[in-house]
């Protein structure tokens, strides 16, 4: 078997709508993930447009210098899918038709009452010596191939086709046949509330002192996470873990947790251990506060309902917000931020309430409140606060940091109430 440290890996996202910009390549970033925990690292990347030549021209390349291949994109059933034509021919195999394939096809048609059609008969045919990948979420099934040292796996491009089928049947098949780790080979440990510097300066006289980790630093969206790996190979996890509690210790209030955990699941999880419920009212973030806990299953044990509040009279008239604060110190305002935490908290019986109000941008503004500042208002027993926070950049971007300055204001003020127990409360 091939040891990992050795296996190079390359990456075929197919596909025109990735090129013109029309959809983020968001199987890169998966796949990398993925392949990462397992000590396999992407070494190339390749975007091709829906056409024959450059399909076949990025397998030439990528067959050549790598000893895995995984493509995405391009088993459809349109005349524009080309990926399993382009490679048969590139290979000199035939094109192979499979009655089951279509039979599953049809059953799966049958099930959602629909009539199956003889364009689906183009994703039934496979490549002579090739291994049929099982899609239980579509109609279009992988195909994995070895052709000489080479290992090539064919995926379609729906997300949630890819996503099961990748982790069912890929991974398994690495783990056998090219010594991938079965343990992550790195720990991950997210922050937020601070910056990329100021996380460095924390944990990196830590790392450099233990002398056998290396670091690395991903920031998005006012969130830092820090990545610590194995550089000497004769260390274990165990070990690794150690130095990850160090800089835990050394992030503090910080430190959100390990992995990918998000800012909704922490608030979800301390509310969740003292029976505690929240409600939350949101203007310029138009529903994503809210989405970020019906993320989460189980998310209603918690999580009351929110109010999206984007008009001065529905914030009067659904979430009590008095009208004369508006008047006074207008819509984006921490006054009206409270009054909207506060407001929704008491009309949807939740222990808690927070809200997020403010100019998203590009337009919208004035001198006391310009283009991208948000006001966020929290509602609880212990007290009734409102925040400010500005942020530079596209309309998009500042909803989400909106969002994400909302939620870990809450998981702090959470944390120090666990800590001071004000008044004998606890949350």
């Amino acid at each position: 078997m091939i040891m990992s440290n050795r296996v190079t890996v390359e990456i075929l996202n197919i596909g025109d709508e990735l090129l013109l910009g029309i959809r983020t390549n968001s199987h890169l970033t998966y796949l990398g993930k993925q392949l990462s925990l397992l000590g396999l690292k992407i070494d190339h990347c390749q975007v091709v447009p829906d056409k024959e030549d450059s399909i076949k021209a990025a397998f030439a390349i990528a067959t050549e210098r790598s000893d895995i291949v995984i493509t995405t994109g391009g088993l459809g059933p349109t005349e524009d899918d080309l990926t399993r034509e382009s490679l048969a021919k590139l290979l000199g195999k035939k094109l192979i038709y499979n009655e089951a394939v279509f039979d599953s096809i049809k059953d799966r048609f049958l099930k959602l009452g629909r009539k199956v059609s003889e364009i689906h008969k183009k994703q039934c045919y496979q490549i002579e010596g090739s291994e049929i990948l099982k899609n239980e979420r579509g109609t279009a099934p992988g195909l994995l191939i070895k052709q000489d040292a080479c290992t090539i796996i064919l995926l379609p491009g729906p997300t949630h086709e890819l996503i099961p089928m990748f982790e069912k049947q890929v991974l398994p098949y690495a783990k056998n046949n090219f010594c991938a780790q079965a343990d992550h080979t790195y720990v991950q440990l997210r922050t937020c509330g601070i910056g990329e510097s100021s996380v460095e300066d924390l944990v990196s006289p830590i790392v450099k002192q233990c002398g056998f980790a290396e670091i690395a630093f991903c920031v998005h969206l006012g969130i830092v996470d820090v990545r610590l790996s194995l550089a000497d190979k004769t260390k274990n996890l165990d070990q690794l873990n150690q130095v990850a509690d160090a800089c835990r210790l050394a992030l503090g209030d910080n430190f959100v947790g390990y992995g990918d955990i998000s800012l909704s699941q922490v608030i979800f999880q301390k509310l969740r251990e003292h029976q505690k419920t929240l409600a939350v009212a949101e203007s310029c973030t138009g529903g994503l506060l809210g989405n970020a806990f019906t993320d989460i299953p189980g998310a209603s044990k918690v999580f009351q309902g929110g109010v999206i509040c984007y008009a001065n009279e529905v914030k009067i008239s659904q979430v009590s917000v008095p009208e004369e604060i508006i008047d006074q110190h207008g819509a984006v305002s921490g006054e009206c931020a409270i009054a909207m935490a506060s407001g929704v908290a008491e009309n949807l019986s939740s222990d808690y309430g927070l809200s997020i109000t403010g100019f998203a941008g590009p337009e919208g503004g004035n001198k006391e409140n310009p283009v991208g500042t948000i006001h966020i208002g929290f509602h609880s027993s212990f007290g009734i606060w409102a925040k400010s926070v500005r942020y530079l950049g596209g309309r998009m971007d500042v909803k989400a940091r909106a969002v994400n300055a909302a939620l870990d204001w809450m998981r702090r003020l959470l944390i120090r109430q666990e800590q001071t127990d004000i008044n004998g409360y606890t949350i």
